[in-house]
C-alpha cells in the first residue's frame, strides 16, 4: 500500500459497513485519514472522577462516575419495570434509567462502587438531571471487591473522549481509531524538513499517536502543537499560492483622471471625508492605477461609510473609461444603494452632468475608445434586479453592453449569462458572506481581463479571521465613524421579569415619534401563511435560535402579529408599516421610499434591514427576542439608528432568563459600540467551522485543532512562512509532500475556487 492510498482508503473496508455507514452520515468521516484527523475533544483520566454538577442540558455527553446505589421500581400494577441506578463523583449526583427488558444486563453490571464510562443525552425529569438509557463500558474488574485495585490500575492513563454522536459513543469511535492507527506511520508530512527541524516539531506520525493515545499530558501538548501547525500552514500555503497567481494575471490599470467625476464629486460633498476614508480610499487608487487586479478586502464599524469609500473608488474607475458594478445580496439593499448614490451624486446633478439620463453621443461612446465621459459628460447609473419589468430590464441590458452606464448596482441577475458590459473594470462585492464564490466569480469573468475586486463587509472581523478566512485578500480597515453621527445608548429589556419595562419601551418609542423622529421594530419572522407551509416552517423553527435557550420557547415573534399588535395596542395612532422579504419589490420600494421622506412613523420588519439602509430621522429601534438573534446581526441592526445628528436607542427586548447565557449575549451587545470586541465575543461563543464555512466555502472550513481567536501567533507565524515559501517556489516544485496534502485539502472544486480568486 503507497503512502497516499493509505489515508484515502474507505473505512468500510477497516471497519465494515455498518459502522463506516454511521460515521460518514453523522460524523462526515469517509476515510482512514478523516478518522485520523477526527481528534479527542477532551481527556478523561481513568479514576478520575468527572464533576457531574456542571453537564450541560439537552446535549450529548460521555462521563466516568461510580455507582452509588441501583434500585428495581415496578409501575403499571406491576406491569412495567424500571431501573434507577445513581451515579456520584463527589461533587454531584446524575441519575440512569432503563427500562423494559433493557434492565436485565444493568442490573447485573451496575453494583455500587463499580466505577464505568457511561454517554447519553442529558434530560431532566422530576428536577434531576438524568440519562436514559445510555450506553456504558465498565472500567473496573467484574467484582466489586476488586473495584478499587481496577481503579488504581487505570489512575493517570489517559482516556480519549471523542466527538460523538447518538448513534455512536466515544469509546465505539476509539476502537474504531485503534484499527486505523497503524496507518498513521504513512502519514505524509506536509512541512519542509526546515521548518520542521526549526521550530523543533514533532514528526506528523508520531503527533497523530500521541494525540490519539497519550501516555502523558505533554504527549497532548506537543501533538497539539503540532497538528495546529500544520492545519495554519497549509491553509495560508492555499491562500499565498492564490495572492501569487492573482499577481500574475493582467488588469488594466485604472489611474485617477484630473479633472474628472471624482474631482467634480469631491469637490461639491457637503461634508469633509474621515481621515481613514481619505487612506482607504488612497490604497484602492494605488491599486487600482497597478496592471494586476486588486483583491481588496474593505471592512469597517457599522456606518462608517464604506459606501462613499466605494462609490468614489468606482468614479474613478469610469473617469479611467471602464464601467464599474457593485453586487448586493438583496433587492432591497441593491435599491437602498442605488438610491442613495444617486442621491449623493443626483443633489449635484444641476451644477453638472454626473447623474444623466440623456445617451452619450455614438461618437463619444467609440470615438477615442473611451466608453465614458468625465465630468463635462457624466455617466449613467442603473439598477438590475430579478423583479424588474421587461422594458427597465432590455434597457438597463442596453446601457451595459452599449457602455452607457458607467455604474450599475445590481443583485444575482447582474451574474446571469445575458448580461454584458461595453468594459467591466470593477467589481465591488457588499457583504460577501451572503455570496457563494462561484456567484462572485461569474461576475467577474464579465470583464475583458480580469476587473479590480472590492469585497465589504460591514461584519467587523478579528485580524486572526481576517489572516484565515480572507487571506487572498489585502485588508482595508475604517474604525472611525463620520463627523455628524451620534452616540447609540442600548438596554436590555427583560419582558418576561419586568413587564413594566416594556410598557415603557414603546412609551419611549412613542416619545421620538413625538420629536419628529422614527422607529424601526425587527422581528425574527414573518409570520405569514406561507412561512408555516414546509421550508418555511423548517425556517422559523431554525431560527428558534441558540441551543442554550429552552426547547419548549414558544415560536418567534412575528412581523405581521407584531405590527397589527402595536397598531391597535402600544402604538395605536402612529403610522405603522410593515417590511419583509417576501413582498414585492415595488411594494418594498414604495414602503421604503415612505418611511426615509418621513411619511411612516414606524417601521416593523424583519433583518432585511440589516445592512445598507440609511434613514438618519430613524432614532429609536426596538429589537424584538433579541436573543434569537446573533451577536453581530444585532450589532448590525443596531447601526441603522443613530445615523443623523439626534441620539440613537436600542432596546433589546428579550424573555431570556438573567443568568441565561442568551443574555449575557444581549448584555455584551448593550455595553459596548466596538464591532471588533463584539466579533470577537460572537466568535468565541459560535463553532470555528460555521464562522469559516459561511466566509470561505472554498476553503476546507473544518478547522479540527486550530481555533482562530486563540491561536493568533500559529496562524500570523504560518503565514508568514507560507508566504516566504510560495514566493521562493510558487509551483511547489521542491515540495512534493506540501503538493500531495493540498491536493487533499482541495477537492475539484475548491481548487477551482482558489483558481478563480
Amino acid at each position: 500500500m503507497d503512502r497516499v492510498s493509505s489515508f484515502d482508503e474507505p473505512l468500510k473496508k477497516l471497519l465494515g459497513g455498518a459502522t463506516a455507514k454511521v460515521m460518514a452520515e453523522h460524523l462526515d468521516l469517509h476515510t482512514v485519514g478523516d478518522l485520523l484527523h477526527h481528534y479527542p475533544r477532551r481527556y478523561e483520566e481513568r479514576g478520575k472522577l468527572t464533576a457531574l454538577a456542571d453537564l450541560p442540558l439537552d446535549e450529548h455527553v460521555t462521563v466516568v462516575a461510580q455507582v452509588a446505589d441501583a434500585r428495581i421500581l415496578m409501575f403499571n400494577n406491576g406491569r412495567g419495570k424500571r431501573l434507577e441506578v445513581t451515579l456520584t463523583d463527589g461533587s454531584g449526583r446524575l441519575q440512569l434509567v432503563f427500562f423494559g427488558h433493557g434492565v436485565h444486563k444493568p442490573h447485573k453490571e451496575l453494583l455500587p462502587g463499580r466505577q464505568a464510562m457511561f454517554a447519553g443525552k442529558v434530560s431532566v425529569f422530576n428536577r434531576k438531571m438524568q440519562l436514559a438509557h445510555p450506553t456504558y463500558q465498565l472500567l473496573d474488574a467484574s467484582d466489586a471487591d476488586e473495584a478499587t485495585e481496577a481503579v488504581d490500575a487505570f489512575a493517570g492513563r489517559l482516556l480519549p473522549i471523542y466527538p460523538a454522536c447518538k448513534q455512536l459513543d466515544s469509546w465505539r469511535i476509539a476502537k474504531a481509531v485503534d484499527a486505523v492507527l497503524p496507518s498513521a506511520r504513512d502519514a505524509v508530512d506536509p512541512l519542509p524538513a526546515s521548518l520542521r527541524e526549526g521550530r523543533g516539531f514533532t514528526p506528523l506520525p508520531e503527533a497523530l499517536l500521541k494525540v490519539h493515545r497519550p501516555q502523558t499530558k505533554a504527549d497532548i501538548e506537543d501533538a497539539k502543537a503540532r497538528l495546529k501547525w500544520d492545519e495554519a500552514f497549509v491553509l495560508q500555503v492555499a491562500l499565498a499560492r492564490r495572492r501569487y497567481a492573482d499577481t500574475q494575471l493582467p488588469a488594466v490599470a485604472r489611474r485617477p483622471v484630473e479633472g474628472g467625476l471624482l474631482d467634480a464629486f469631491d469637490a461639491k460633498l457637503p461634508f469633509t471625508l474621515t481621515e481613514g476614508q481619505e487612506k482607504v480610499s488612497k490604497e484602492i487608487f494605488d491599486d487600482l492605477a497597478t496592471e494586476h487586479p486588486m483583491h481588496r478586502l474593505l471592512q469597517g464599524e457599522v456606518g462608517s461609510g464604506k459606501t462613499m469609500v466605494a462609490l468614489r473608488a468606482m468614479l474613478t474607475v469610469v473617469d479611467a473609461g471602464g464601467q464599474a458594478a457593485m453586487l448586493a445580496p438583496t433587492e432591497v439593499l441593491a435599491q437602498q444603494h442605488h438610491r442613495s448614490i444617486t442621491e449623493m451624486m443626483g443633489e449635484l446633478a444641476d451644477n453638472w452632468g454626473l447623474w444623466r439620463e440623456a445617451p452619450l453621443d455614438e461618437g463619444r461612446r467609440s470615438g477615442d475608445g473611451r466608453a465614458l465621459g468625465g465630468s463635462e459628460q457624466g455617466t449613467k447609473v442603473v439598477l438590475l434586479t430579478g423583479s424588474m419589468g421587461a422594458a427597465a430590464r432590455r434597457q438597463a441590458l442596453l446601457d451595459l453592453v452599449t457602455g452607457e452606464a458607467g455604474i450599475v448596482i445590481g443583485t444575482h441577475a447582474l451574474i446571469e449569462d445575458k448580461v454584458q458590459f461595453h468594459d467591466l473594470g470593477l467589481v465591488v462585492v457588499d457583504e460577501q458572506h451572503r455570496f457563494g464564490v462561484e456567484q462572485r466569480d461569474a461576475l467577474r469573468s464579465k470583464g475583458k481581463q480580469p476587473p479590480h475586486l472590492l469585497v465589504m463587509t460591514a461584519t467587523p472581523i478579528p485580524r486572526t479571521v481576517a489572516m484565515t478566512v480572507f487571506g487572498d485578500l489585502e485588508t482595508s480597515v475604517l474604525d472611525q465613524l463620520p463627523a455628524g453621527r451620534s452616540p447609540i445608548a442600548s438596554h436590555v429589556v427583560p419582558a418576561k421579569d419586568k413587564p413594566h419595562f416594556l410598557t415603557r419601551a414603546w412609551e419611549r418609542v412613542r416619545e421620538e415619534v413625538e420629536n419628529g423622529h422614527q422607529a424601526y421594530v425587527v422581528c425574527p419572522r414573518i409570520g405569514d401563511e406561507a412561512e408555516e407551509d414546509g421550508k418555511g416552517a423548517k425556517k422559523a423553527k431554525a431560527k428558534k435560535a441558540a441551543p442554550d435557550e429552552d426547547p419548549e420557547k414558544r415560536p418567534p415573534l412575528a412581523v405581521l402579529e407584531v405590527a397589527d399588535e402595536l397598531r391597535k395596542g402600544a402604538l395605536a395612532g402612529l403610522s405603522v408599516e410593515v417590511l419583509h422579504g417576501r413582498m414585492h419589490p415595488d411594494e418594498k420600494d414604495d414602503v421604503m421610499r415612505r418611511f426615509a421622506a418621513g411619511d411612516v412613523d414606524v417601521l416593523v420588519a424583519t433583518t432585511v434591514i440589516e445592512v445598507g439602509v440609511n434613514v438618519p430621522n430613524a432614532t429609536a429601534m426596538v429589537i424584538m427576542d433579541a436573543d434569537r438573534f446573533g451577536v453581530s446581526q444585532l450589532h448590525q441592526l443596531r447601526g441603522r439608528v443613530g445615523r443623523g445628528s439626534a441620539p440613537g436607542l436600542c432596546l433589546l427586548v428579550s424573555e431570556a432568563h438573567e443568568a441565561s447565557p442568551a443574555r449575557a449575549r444581549l448584555s455584551a451587545v448593550a455595553a459596548t459600540l466596538d464591532g471588533f470586541e463584539l466579533s470577537r465575543i460572537d466568535l468565541e461563543q459560535r463553532r470555528e467551522g460555521d464562522v469559516l464555512g459561511q466566509a470561505q466555502s472554498g476553503v476546507r472550513s473544518s478547522l479540527r485543532m486550530l481555533t482562530v481567536i486563540d491561536d493568533e501567533e500559529v496562524i500570523a507565524a504560518a503565514r508568514e512562512e507560507a508566504v516566504a515559501i510560495v514566493a521562493a517556489d510558487p509551483e511547489l516544485e521542491h515540495l512534493p509532500e506540501l503538493r500531495t496534502v493540498l491536493a487533499a485539502l482541495l477537492d475539484k472544486e475548491r481548487e477551482e475556487y482558489l483558481d478563480k480568486g
